[in-house]
């Protein structure tokens, strides 16, 4: 073999060798693409197919529920409650049921709720229940019935839903007078009838502000059995007081108009400052009616306010 030859041979061996290595090296390729295409495939349908907890992913829903173990003795729950969200009144919920899913989506954040029920002698507009008036000069206000309010904030979180429950609280308070007349005229009494100022005739549901002080009127009726007998009682209810005086005034009226009446007065003031507070409990006050001469008769007031158990109180 030539020189020549040989050298034909040699560069045809490598030639040989550079195009198997370049065909593996297209196979390696081509497989490692696939890889990645297939990776990527797969990844785009994994974003797809993201699974959710519930069919409204970007909102939240509640699950209300309306407690109302804070009421009183021998109080039924209303029939049904009103529920409105962040004040929006064309919103407005109304159920019948303890526990209820609220229709509304409801964005991620803060909302507040406000509830109450319809009640005899009590209107709500916004955040205001208001006692209805009277038609009598004085900013007298009515007997209003059991009523109950709630107000919370509640943290949505979106793709989800929250169970919430609303403690619905007491807003009407039942207030009983019960006085002793004293002297040698209390047999012959015909009346007592008075005056309570400084109740409150609104409520902010929002806040538990009271305002709009206001005066109601009061009957009070003999009591004819218990240990209060002979004593002379009468009982309201009251959305609650506001301002910072609550004064009795009356008069008593004897039969025949013999003696004349006697025109009454005291503070309440401080006996009544915390009455907001604990309404589902209902108060019962006893006072003792103190007679004072003047120039044309005598004028009463009431004297050593205490707080008494009110199943002691039958009026006739």
């Amino acid at each position: 073999m030539t020189m020549n030859t040989k050298r034909t041979t040699t560069v045809i061996a490598r030639r040989l060798k550079a195009d198997a290595a370049i065909q593996k090296k297209g196979k390696w390729i081509a497989s490692h693409s696939f890889a990645m295409t297939l990776t990527v495939i797969i990844f785009t349908s994994c974003v797809k197919d993201t699974i959710y907890n519930t069919p409204h992913p970007e909102h939240g829903r509640i699950t209300l529920t309306t407690d109302w173990s804070a009421r009183g003795e021998g109080i039924d729950i209303p029939g049904s409650h009103h529920v409105l969200t962040n004040g929006d009144d064309e919103g407005r919920q109304t159920f019948t049921a303890h526990t209820n899913d609220h229709p509304e989506l409801f964005a991620p954040g803060t909302h507040r709720l406000h509830l109450w029920h319809d009640a005899a002698g009590i209107t709500v507009s916004g955040n205001t229940a208001s006692v209805a008036s009277l038609s009598r000069a004085g900013g007298f206000v009515g007997n209003p019935d059991w009523f109950f309010s709630a107000a919370m904030d509640v943290e949505i979180e979106a793709d989800k839903v929250h169970p919430v429950t609303a403690t619905m609280q007491q807003q009407v308070r039942e207030l009983t007078l019960v006085i002793a007349p004293t002297g040698g005229t209390t047999d012959k009494i015909e009346s007592i009838t008075g005056t309570l100022s400084g109740v409150a005739g609104t409520l902010d549901i929002d806040t538990g502000a009271h305002g709009t002080p206001s005066d109601v009127a009061l009957t009070f009726t003999k009591i004819t059995e218990g240990p209060d007998a002979g004593k002379w009682s009468a009982t309201v209810r009251l959305l609650g007081v506001a301002g910072s005086e609550q004064t009795l005034t009356g008069a008593i009226t004897f039969t025949d108009g013999s003696p004349a009446a006697v025109s009454l007065d005291s503070d309440l003031s401080a006996t009544l400052s915390t009455f907001n507070a604990d309404k589902k409990t209902p108060i019962a006050l006893s006072g003792t009616v103190v007679e004072t001469p003047t120039g044309v008769g005598f004028t009463a007031s009431i004297t050593g306010w205490n707080v008494i158990n009110r199943e002691g109180v039958i009026a006739d």
